[in-house]
This record gives C-alpha cells, sequence and structure tokens, in this order.
C-alpha cells in the first residue's frame, strides 16, 4: 500500500480495498531485466509498440529532474502501483517491494520468476536493492525531500519519483505515474494504447451502468479491518480512487465527510479520499448502495460485519444491494487494477 497513515500498515494489519476479478487476464513478462520489452503469454507477446532509445530528461511526480543517456531498462520498483505498470508496460523489474504482498493483493498483473525482493517497500534492504544493479529506481513520494529519496540518491543511481497520490483527481494522477514510468522506459507508445483502451473500457461500463435504471444511483465503497476485537470501517469519500470510478460511471457518492488533515478524527485524508468509522456510521448513507472489499483471511472482517444487527438492519443490505467486490482488485493500482475495479462495479449492478 502507499506509504501513508491511512494506507501504510501491511497487509497483515488491513484488510484493504484489494480485490480481484477473473474478467480480466494478467499481462505476464519473462525473467527480470532481460529485455525491455518481454514476451508474455498474452498482451506483451502481442504488443507492436515500438520502445525510444532517445535520451531521457523529464520532471518527476515530485517536481525533481531525472535525465537519461537511454530508456532505463533494469529498473528496481519500490510501490505496488508502479510495479503493476511496469509490467503493463513489458518492462520486467529486476527488483520490487514485497513481492508476496503484491502477490496477495494485486491480481492485474503478476510478477515473473527471478525477480529480486528487496524487503519492505519503505525501508527496502538496500544490499539486495543495489546488488540487482538497477539502472533506475522507482519510488512514491510526496515531496522532493522524501527520506526515501535522499537515502537512495547517495548511491549514484538515478531516482524517479511517482506523485503517491492526488486526492482532486486520482484518476489523472493514476494515468500520470502510468505515463512517466512509460517515459522513463521508452514506452510512451505502449503507455498510450493502455489509457486509450482504459478510456473506452470506462466509457463503455458507463452505458452499461445507466442501461441498467439502478433505484438509486448513491453509492458508498469500504474496506475494513478487525482492531481490539472491533470491526473499523473505512470509507471511500470524495477523491478516493473508487469513488472517482463509481462518479465515472454515473453514480454519486454518499460519504460526505470534509476533507480532514488528521485523518481518523471524523474527516477524510486529503490525499487517498479515506475516513474512518464503525458499522453504526455506515447508517449515515442511508438508502445508498454498498462496495465492500471481501478479503479471504481467516481474520476477515466481513465475517464480524455480517453477524452484526447494525449492518443486516441497513437498507442495502435488505434489499440486496450491497455488494462484496471478489478478492484481488487492487485499490491504489494502476490501468487494469481500475478495469477490474470497473468490472466489479458494473457486474454487481447488472446482477444485482
Amino acid at each position: 500500500m502507499p506509504r501513508i497513515p491511512s494506507l501504510a500498515a501491511a497487509a497483515a494489519t488491513l484488510a484493504v480495498a484489494a480485490l480481484a476479478l477473473t474478467g480480466c487476464g494478467t499481462t505476464t513478462v519473462d525473467g527480470a531485466g532481460n529485455n525491455t520489452v518481454a514476451a508474455s503469454s498474452q498482451d506483451c507477446s502481442a504488443d507492436t509498440t515500438a520502445t525510444s532509445t532517445d535520451a531521457v530528461s523529464m520532471t518527476d511526480g515530485v517536481g525533481r529532474t531525472v535525465e537519461l543517456e537511454k530508456p532505463a531498462q533494469r529498473i528496481a520498483v519500490l510501490e505496488w502501483q508502479q510495479i503493476e505498470d511496469a509490467l503493463t508496460l513489458c518492462v520486467a523489474p529486476v527488483a520490487v517491494s514485497d513481492s508476496a504482498g503484491y502477490s496477495t493483493y494485486v491480481s492485474a498483473e503478476t510478477i515473473p520468476e527471478g525477480v529480486a525482493d528487496i524487503g519492505t517497500r519503505g525501508e527496502p534492504d538496500l544490499d539486495t536493492l543495489y546488488g540487482a544493479n538497477p539502472d533506475l529506481i522507482i519510488v512514491e513520494a510526496f515531496s522532493a525531500d522524501d527520506e526515501l529519496i535522499t537515502t537512495l540518491e547517495k548511491r549514484g543511481v538515478p531516482v524517479l519519483a511517482t506523485l503517491g497520490a492526488n486526492g482532486a483527481d486520482q484518476i489523472g494522477n493514476m494515468k500520470n505515474v502510468f505515463s512517466m514510468i512509460a517515459e522513463a522506459t521508452g514506452r510512451t507508445e505502449r503507455a498510450e494504447q493502455v489509457l486509450g483502451s482504459f478510456d473506452a473500457y470506462l466509457s463503455d461500463a458507463k452505458a452499461k451502468v445507466q442501461a441498467a435504471n439502478m433505484p438509486t444511483s448513491s453509492f458508498l465503497f469500504f474496506d475494513g479491518w478487525i482492531e481490539g476485537g472491533n470491526v473499523v470501517v473505512r470509507p471511500y469519500g470524495k477523491g478516493a480512487l473508487f469513488t472517482e470510478l463509481g462518479e465515472e460511471l454515473g453514480m454519486t457518492a454518499a460519504w460526505t465527510d470534509e476533507i480532514d488533515k488528521s485523518y481518523g478524527s471524523g474527516g477524510v485524508d486529503p490525499a487517498y479520499g479515506l475516513g474512518m468509522t464503525d458499522i453504526e456510521g455506515l447508517t449515515a448513507v442511508g438508502e445508498a448502495n454498498l462496495f465492500y472489499s471481501n478479503d479471504d483471511t481467516a481474520d476477515s472482517y466481513v465475517k464480524e460485519l455480517t453477524k452484526n444487527p447494525i449492518w443486516s438492519a441497513l437498507p442495502a443490505v435488505k434489499e440486496d444491494r450491497a455488494y462484496a467486490f471478489p478478492a484481488g482488485v487492487w485499490g491504489a493500482g494502476g490501468p487494469l487494477s481500475c478495469q477490474q475495479a470497473i468490472d466489479a462495479f458494473v457486474n454487481a449492478i447488472l446482477q444485482g
């Protein structure tokens, strides 16, 4: 997950919005660093887009200048969205952070065998990282003085920092991150093709939702976890990626808490649009349709949620308008993860 308080606790701590859908296949790439455009069993095997060999001079997500004599081929990637993005661009990383966590929560792309695991996303094992001989390290940050950037820059390998999130335009930021990685690796033509497909996918899905003539367009997506024996609910408010996707499909966000920089004190955080409440707090959305993460772990919050009489009394639950996303769709991912989320929304609405 992104390294901020609202999402930063590792997968073992939070039941995150990392949910999957079988309708979207994955793009697989072969061994780490063998070739910028690697073979695959699906999209990459048929990819005909060009890879640039020109020198790269670009401004990254936090305003730093990144210059490369040629596009990077041996990239190390320290965040899950960016790992997914690289693989969608048909670029196999030589090293990634927390590959086990990624494989648990992100299904849009599969990390190929032979990629070095460099430990946690916030504190990578530097010996393993540099032992993979990367020519570019891709991180996530919110400012140029991020401590991780400062640490990595001391070793002389170029660092590309992508903006962690943008509560004012999450979909736009998702696209910008994807395009930035493409520019650094010479894969801009591939990125344009993928993003064009994403826009068409979203447009087609919106038409399906409109044709469904839902009883109410109001909706809330949430996930949660167990803390101290109690269910903690994390509603996705204005500025959350899944909320933006739902709005693009023609629905109306039901969680109306204001942005509050002190996340967890009643508002939603400004970067990710996420709030915090309990099961009773869900009564605030009234008649809204409910969508929620459904993790498969032994201590899943869903098991406790569905036992609660407050949950059972919610209008959406009583009227069968509460829809569990299937497990595996990553809630902070790239174009393919977003397409999985779009599918999950649409399938729930049409089957409901």
